[in-house]
């Protein structure tokens, strides 16, 4: 099982990945999530101190081993292409109830796009990744597919567009879809996070397909209690729980 999952910050990304993460590792599954969003707090939201959490060099900041791994340094401007990454996932990530966490980072563009080291080594991580042939793979995104090459696109088994019951949000679904078509991809589908009542979910079934829609996490002060307060949600929230076990019952039943 390969999940990708996207959508604008502040929306519940993290909080779905880390959820499903270690419900598949209660099953015994081989877990790996990897933090792709700039802006990591996945481990957090597993189960890690904040300590731990900052103790963590992610892998776009290893600078001598994506040298060795690349070839390029400050004598040498050419690179691979294609660097060996197929260790990586376990020589660098920390266990943590169950799951490997996988801390990628970002590249640092400058608004211009990036074609450097740092960037082709994610890109082959990533593609590493989604061949771990019995391993549940959980990708916490940024808000596109940036990262994703079309190869790899095509082998991950769902990409999930988590969203807000308001029409920006929803957008982002959309575009998301749009952009995955692009690139040979049609199977994308939403979670709908922060849902207040009844009138929130038919603003986001009027939206969003029947078969694109996996189902509502609804509003829950235990989520934002435990964000606030380091903790993950899975230990936190027994009604959030819930709803996401039935997300990934309907998950499981599409494969």
């Amino acid at each position: 099982m390969k999940l990708a999952i996207t959508g604008k910050g502040g929306v519940g990304k993290t909080t779905l990945s880390s959820t499903l993460a270690r419900l598949y590792a209660d099953e015994g599954r081989t877990v790996l999530a990897a933090d792709v969003d700039p802006d990591a707090n996945l481990g957090l939201a597993l189960g890690l101190s904040e300590e731990e959490v900052n103790s963590i060099v992610p892998i776009s900041k290893m600078r001598s081993l994506v040298e060795e791994r690349t070839g390029a340094n400050d004598a040498n401007k050419f690179f691979k292409l294609n660097p060996q990454v197929s260790d990586i996932p376990d020589k660098y990530s920390k266990d943590i109830n169950g799951v490997k966490l996988l801390v990628m980072g970002t590249v640092e563009t400058g608004g211009s796009g990036c074609v450097c080291p740092e960037h082709v080594m994610l890109k082959s991580i990533l593609s590493a990744l989604v061949f771990r042939r019995d391993d549940v793979v959980v990708m916490d995104m940024e808000a596109g597919l940036e990262h994703l090459a079309r190869g790899t696109a095509s082998l991950v088994d769902f990409f999930i567009v988590v969203v807000e019951p308001g029409a920006r949000s929803v957008q982002t679904y959309e575009n998301v879809k749009r952009l995955a078509k692009d690139i040979g991809v049609d199977k994308v589908y939403v979670v709908a996070n922060k849902v207040r009542d009844a009138s929130d979910e038919e603003f986001v079934k009027s939206r969003v397909p029947d078969e694109d829609l996996l189902g509502f996490i609804h509003y829950n002060a235990e989520v934002i209690d435990a964000d606030r307060n380091g903790l993950s949600p899975y230990d936190c929230s027994p009604v959030a729980l819930d709803e996401i076990k039935q997300i990934k019952a309907k998950m499981d039943s599409l494969i």
